[in-house]
């Protein structure tokens, strides 16, 4: 299985795309404004597209590859994620208003987009590749996703703070590697609580839910451009700032765009 990193940022800024990732060839998770970095080739490959929430920076290019390839696909884009977001999408984007309902478009009976629901705990079978919706803690409805063909899971935990659950299933999962976000830094905690985003004083206390005995590279994701080197340099002091966690020598490395992964 090949993980392609379209966009992993926070926020646009030259060089910095927002988020989406590209498996093999046909699956994007997310579509931010990484999505525009594919050609038109690549586009069209894609067959589905698994999100994991409504907000803008991770939907914000899907209405426009619908539009760039859709006249030349032979089936509609499938669009999954929890029922929450296919609502916010009907509602805010494919609504004749925003940008045309192309689920409708250019016939209810062979639309360019289909929306299918997912559920936390859910797996998708998709040929060998088999995508688990897991809990996210959000400020509207949010999953992340655990994604294996056969070996170890790639598991990116979407946008989330505090979240119990998640790191109960991870411990149950064959993990390669773990995507994880980290929005603001030490000095933004209070809006990152409010928010439902991690700084990296709580994601220290979040790596310490990871049961003793289980490594993996852990990449961070979801950094504001104008922060990200406070926030990396916050997260390789842990061992200073959480002198009593369990277990601190995590392999901890910075995601960047254009990152290709086998696993």
């Amino acid at each position: 299985m090949k993980v392609r990193v379209l966009g992993c940022s926070g926020a646009i800024a030259k060089d910095c795309r927002t988020t989406s990732f590209l498996i093999d060839e046909d699956t994007l998770i997310d579509a931010g404004t990484g999505v525009g970095d594919l050609t038109l080739e690549e586009m069209r490959k894609v067959d589905r597209v698994f999100l994991t929430h409504s907000h803008l920076d991770h939907v914000a290019a899907l209405p426009l590859m619908v539009d760039a390839v859709a006249g030349t696909r032979t089936a509609p884009l499938q669009i999954h994620a929890l029922e929450g977001t296919i609502d916010a999408l009907k509602q805010h984007i494919f609504n004749d208003v925003i940008w045309p309902d192309f689920s409708r478009i250019p016939s209810l009976q062979a639309p360019f987009i289909s929306f299918h629901a997912v559920e936390i705990g859910h797996s998708v079978v998709l040929g060998d590749k088999a995508i688990e919706v897991l809990p996210a803690v959000h400020t509207v409805p949010a999953a992340g996703y655990a994604v294996s063909a056969g070996g170890g899971c790639w598991v990116f935990s979407g946008d989330t703070e505090r979240n119990p659950a998640f790191w109960k299933r991870l411990n149950q999962l064959d993990v390669a590697m773990l995507v994880i976000e980290t929005a603001f830094s030490n000095r933004e905690s209070s809006l990152a609580r409010r928010s439902l985003h991690l700084s990296p004083q709580v994601l220290a206390t979040e790596l310490d839910c990871i049961d003793v005995g289980k490594h993996f590279p852990i990449y961070i994701t979801h950094t504001k451009p104008a922060e990200t080197e406070l926030i990396m340099a916050e997260i390789q002091q842990f061992d200073q700032t959480q002198p009593l966690m369990r277990h601190v020598s995590h392999d901890i490395r910075w995601l960047r765009a254009g990152q290709r992964f086998e696993l």
